[in-house]
């Protein structure tokens, strides 16, 4: 599955456990690396999910204000 077909809560979840196996430590500096570059894509995705949904949310909110 790509990262741009992760729903929100998919990448949220994913997202939890970089950063609980990152604050778990006792990985090498190489695995640390990977684990953080994994969730700044993860992070990025759920953003761009945010982002959307704020999108959307306006455009509601104007729709009613113009009608």
């Amino acid at each position: 599955m790509s990262d741009e077909s992760l729903s929100y809560e998919q990448a949220r979840t994913e997202l939890a456990e970089v950063v609980a196996r990152l604050e778990q430590g006792g990985g090498s500096l190489e695995e640390s690396l990977a684990l953080w570059e994994r969730g700044e894509k993860l992070a990025d995705v759920c953003q761009r999910w945010l982002d959307g949904a704020r999108e959307r949310i306006d455009a509601a909110r104007a729709a009613r204000t113009a009608g």
